[in-house]
């Protein structure tokens, strides 16, 4: 595997010739492009003689004609049929600015509409000032990098690494173009975990994100399978609201022979730029607690229009966070016969709102609908621009006999070796050096350590210690309102004119009623709500009611109550013996202080 980052260290490096002419913030404008450009050029050289020798046979074709014919000749999906390339604009730097503009327009359709979303012919412009002599400085640096020989995983690790580090300079956050690549590493093992059909010669298989950013998804997904079996061929779609980001995804899938086309731009809330599309795999990172006000009233109208004919009838989450919209949105791309997703949220989906909210609403559709078949918590520190905890959810609505009706719980976060030491952590390890918020990461050690081990639990769907299995009706609930009775001033209970106790406002409570509970054996088993208004609440306030027409239903998963271990406390011997140790060496440092 060729360096990647020693790569990204060439390209960074050109960044520092812009120094002083523009703002730091500002470099990824220019060196992002020139990159895509230069990584153009390389995989163009071998044919591109081909194609200009070629030009003069198809002079009377229309330009769509051109570019099928000549793409062909190429043996790409694009073409370039400028007589200039990095070389050459190199050897002639009294007219670097012209040659470079030729050099793009000699682009395929295609290609040429990817170098548009960066805005770079007015940076072209800017940078070609005589006195700097910028533009040829850029070109002729860009020229002596080779990225001929960069697989499209490898160029993948170069694009992040240098987007990181501008997001850096400019404060911006780097998640929300990229996720680690271990992370979609595990995911996608998860995800193919007994997925016999992609063994089968000559299988085509569609793999979608609604969010992919530069595309990592989407190829660590096809490298996978093509790993798996060569000859499968897993078609990639995806859309981004980031124009630099959807260029350099575009281009990606371009050079690796995929249909760029698939690749659509813009916010996938307001246009849907796959809308008649269905897919059987669907990977997708988000960005957390995502604002939907800019898309609140297409996302609104949908919803009270289509219901759950469109994507959005299950319920609206609040404002804020727009995380299960998006997932929403995969479950509406799910083919009939079966599909399947993976997705990153932080923990507010898992528990955010009570019963009947718009959160809530959506966890009961999904759960109910039996397609939530795991949840894996994950170590906190692993993202760039976060530290926070996260959590792979995998849904299927194709589940396997023995996963039906149920949902796995897989707790990698490493946190109770890390509080005892007793275990060697088996998910995560320290970074030689941080890189922004990410501080772990998850090693792939074969089934001991890391993802295979992680891939390993989830694949043997047992009860572990760290993998908790519970039916879907264990994350139901109903929420009750338990009235009191209103009482006058001598204590005696007010009636309306039926004769039925008044409610007191101001004793007003509420419940949250499990819809199972264990027995004294620990197994789970139903309860009823009035069973456990007897049991748990008249004991306590005899009077009361509840009253039913405020009852509602909701599901909620709390990951730190379900692997919670009961710590015994310590005898108060123990604590009182500490104390007196304390004590003792308190007063030994004293004596020595006074002493000196």
């Amino acid at each position: 595997m060729i360096d990647f980052k020693e790569k990204a260290n060439l390209i960074w490096k050109v960044a520092d010739l812009l120094r002083g002419d523009y703002k730091q913030s500002d470099y990824g404008k220019v060196i992002l492009p020139m990159t895509v450009l230069r990584r153009l050029d390389c995989v163009i050289a071998p044919t591109k003689q081909k194609v200009l020798d070629y030009m003069p046979r198809i002079e009377k074709l229309s330009d769509s004609a051109k570019d099928i014919t000549l793409n062909k000749i190429a043996g790409l999906n694009f073409h370039n049929r400028s007589n200039y390339d990095f070389a050459k604009m190199k050897a002639d730097p009294n007219n670097v600015a012209a040659n470079l503009k030729n050099f793009i327009h000699g682009f395929s359709s295609g290609a040429r509409e990817i170098i548009e979303y960066f805005d770079f012919d007015s940076h072209i412009y800017r940078l070609d000032d005589p006195k700097t002599d910028l533009l040829f400085k850029i070109v002729e640096a860009f020229a002596d990098i080779d990225l001929s020989e960069m697989t499209s995983m490898e160029m993948g690790y170069v694009f992040e690494e240098l987007i990181r580090k501008f997001s850096e300079l400019s404060n911006e956050t780097a998640g929300e173009h990229f996720t680690p690549r271990e992370v979609i590493k595990l995911m996608v093992n998860v995800l193919f975990v007994n997925e016999n059909d992609i063994f089968k010669k000559g299988i085509v298989k569609t793999l979608y994100d609604p969010a992919c950013g530069t595309g990592g998804m989407l190829s660590v997904g096809e490298s996978f399978i093509n790993e798996q079996n060569p000859d499968a061929k897993m078609e990639l779609f995806g859309q981004e609201i980031n124009p630099e980001s959807y260029a350099i995804c575009k281009s990606d899938m371009m050079i690796k022979g995929q249909n760029p086309s698939n690749i659509k731009f813009g916010n996938t809330f307001t246009v849907d730029g796959l809308e008649t599309e269905k897919f059987d795999y669907m990977l997708s990172n988000p960005p957390f607690g995502v604002d939907w006000k800019k898309a609140e009233k297409m996302i609104k109208d949908e919803a009270e229009k289509k219901g759950y004919a469109g994507r959005f009838g299950a319920g609206l989450p609040r404002i804020n966070d727009g995380s299960l919209l998006f997932l929403q949105h995969m479950i509406s791309k799910m083919k009939p016969e079966g599909s399947r997703i993976g997705i990153v949220f932080n923990g507010s989906p898992l528990f955010t709102g009570q019963a009947g909210s718009g959160e809530s609403e959506i966890r009961k559709w999904i759960i109910e609908n039996d397609w939530l078949e795991a949840v894996i918590a994950m170590p906190d520190q692993l993202f760039y621009n976060t530290g926070i905890s996260t959590y792979i959810w995998v849904l299927s609505n194709k589940k396997s006999a023995i996963r039906k009706g149920k949902v796995q719980l897989i707790n990698a976060t490493g946190t109770k070796d890390e509080e005892t030491g007793q275990n060697p952590n088996r998910f995560w390890q320290k970074m030689p050096r941080s890189l922004g918020n990410k501080r772990k990461e998850i090693p792939e050690n074969g089934e001991t350590k890391g993802i295979g081990f992680i891939t390993k639990i989830y694949g043997e769907f047992a009860d572990s210690e760290f993998c908790k299995i519970y039916p879907n009706e264990f994350f139901g609930y109903w929420r009750v309102t338990v009235e009191q009775p209103l009482k006058d001033e001598k204590g005696k209970i007010q009636k309306d004119s039926k004769g039925n106790p008044k409610p007191d406002a101001g004793l007003r409570d509420y419940e949250n009623i499990p819809f199972l509970r264990k027995n004294e054996n620990g197994n789970l088993r139903p309860q009823s709500i009035p069973e456990y208004f007897e049991r748990e609440v008249i004991p306590h306030v005899p009077e009361a009611w509840i009253d039913e027409s405020k009852t509602k239903t909701g599901y909620e998963l709390n990951f730190t109550k379900y692997f919670y271990e009961f710590k015994k406390l310590r005898s108060l011997s123990e604590i009182k013996a500490d104390i007196l140790a304390l004590e003792k060496e308190t007063a030994n440092l004293e004596n020595n202080i006074l002493i000196q």
